[in-house]
């Protein structure tokens, strides 16, 4: 799964055109979750911060996601978003 994940990060560079914002909060939070874990012991943004709160909320929102299962929805979102699927 690792290598596949790997795989996703270089090929979502690869995009011609840009996702939406809900795609893009998707695929950080995904991200996170699958490489750093829950969002809890991470500091949450200032209020005056709208996207890093905004990143911080779909991040944590993941929260128990294991970090397979969060690599797994990275690729297929990759996947879906270059119309892989």
């Amino acid at each position: 799964m690792d290598a596949r994940f790997e795989q996703a990060q270089a090929d979502v560079k690869t995009l011609t055109s840009r996702p939406s914002n809900d795609d893009l909060l998707t695929l950080y939070a995904l991200f996170k979750q699958g490489t750093a874990g829950d969002a809890s012991g991470s500091k949450k943004p200032g209020r005056f911060d709208l996207v890093g709160k905004a990143k911080y909320d779909a991040w944590a929102k993941l929260a128990g996601t294991s970090a397979a299962d969060a690599k797994t929805r990275y690729v297929d979102k990759v996947d879906g978003l270059l119309g892989r699927r």
